[in-house]
């Protein structure tokens, strides 16, 4: 859960606080209808009262773009498209949606420390067809594990 710099908190409590003072001015971004960080948001909503408006974008970087730029308030981003940008200060980085903190941003608490039972995690699997011969499994295998030690 990150936030504009431009917004006057600093804390989840305070986002709280804030959102429901001025219920339907604070914009959050999502990837599109119906992506994580847009299921992410409406959780949140559900689970603390706040009134946001979504904006739906094709694809989150340009959710983050306006986040950075100003139009949106908050996004709940992916930690990967936005660290850069919270150790920057171009966003402020309230909270992570998992149910425990994250290695790269070990100072950012869960929302879940505020919010008692909030998460909103994801995980990417790979599939292949029934019968798929095992040596070609094997050698899909060893790319992918190659391909997650790839710092690139």
């Amino acid at each position: 859960m990150e936030v504009n710099p431009s917004l006057p908190v600093r804390t989840v409590p305070e986002f709280i606080s804030d959102a429901k003072e001025n219920p339907g001015k604070i914009n959050f971004g999502s990837g599109g209808s119906g992506a994580p960080n847009h299921m992410a948001a409406e959780l949140f909503k559900v689970m603390t009262g706040v009134n946001m408006v979504h904006v739906p974008y094709r694809g989150e970087a340009p959710a983050l773009t306006d986040l950075i730029g100003g139009p949106l308030q908050v996004l709940f981003g992916v930690l990967a498209a936005s660290s850069d940008h919270i150790r920057a200060g171009r966003v402020r980085a309230l909270a992570v949606t998992s149910a425990t903190r994250m290695a790269p941003l070990p100072d950012i608490p869960t929302i879940g420390d505020f919010v008692p039972g909030y998460e909103a995690s994801q995980w990417y699997g790979i599939g292949a067809p029934r019968n798929t011969p095992v040596e070609i499994i094997e050698a899909l295998n060893k790319e992918f594990i190659a391909g997650l030690g790839d710092p690139r």
